[in-house]
């Protein structure tokens, strides 16, 4: 055997050891219910595994605003239905920290209607931490969804903020998440999984 493989080996097995023991505390299953809701509460992991269980009727909803689905990236095979958008009116949080207000989809209801089948369909939802999905799981049930068959994906797609200050990840979404978890993802822009509104307007003109 050559004998450039050992240490070669060797170097590598070091390699993934660090590594391991600088994410293992971002990807330790630390998932917490956030707020009591309507619904479900499923780890990324246990999110995909429900996919793939039962595909033609188990459907992964994007709710986070059109801009996040694009540019920060997306589960695959997920539809984009934003529970709210972005406007262009700022608002003060802290001390010197802005960000931009965002207002409730009026048509979310309907969106999920025009797509999705209560009496059949499994919905999994999605945000980015898993905040604004509680509050799209319980609108979803409200529209008639069942209860039992809805879910809120905990740690969301970019996982919670890192709380621990002595870590250099303080501060940054690293704990936990569906990309974190390393699970399928893209930034792909199918026209069958986009906010389909956007689409008809655009095709309409």
């Amino acid at each position: 055997m050559n004998r450039l493989f050992y240490p070669a080996m060797r170097m590598l097995t070091g390699a993934a050891l660090i590594l391991l023991i600088v994410a293992s505390p971002l990807l330790a299953e630390t998932y917490k219910k956030k707020v009591e809701h309507k619904g479900r509460d499923v780890t990324p992991k246990e999110a995909y595994k429900l996919l793939q269980q039962e595909p033609k009727h188990t459907f992964i909803i994007d709710t986070r605003t059109q801009y996040e689905y694009q540019d920060v990236g997306h589960p695959e095979g997920a539809y984009n239905i934003p529970y709210e958008f972005y406007t262009d009116e700022l608002k003060k949080i802290g001390d010197g920290i802005y960000e931009y207000k965002r207002k409730q989809n009026a048509n979310y209801c309907a969106d999920l209607r025009e797509i999705f089948n209560p009496a059949t369909d499994i919905l999994v939802i999605i945000c980015r931490s898993g905040g604004r999905s509680i509050k799209a799981v319980n609108s979803a049930v409200e529209c008639g969804f069942s209860p039992e068959k809805t879910y809120n994906v905990l740690g969301g797609f970019e996982g919670d903020v890192v709380e621990d200050q002595s870590s250099p990840f303080f501060g940054k979404r690293m704990a936990g998440g569906w990309r974190l978890e390393n699970l399928p993802w893209t930034y792909e822009m199918s026209p069958r999984l986009i906010y389909q509104r956007d689409l008809k307007s655009l095709t309409s003109k």
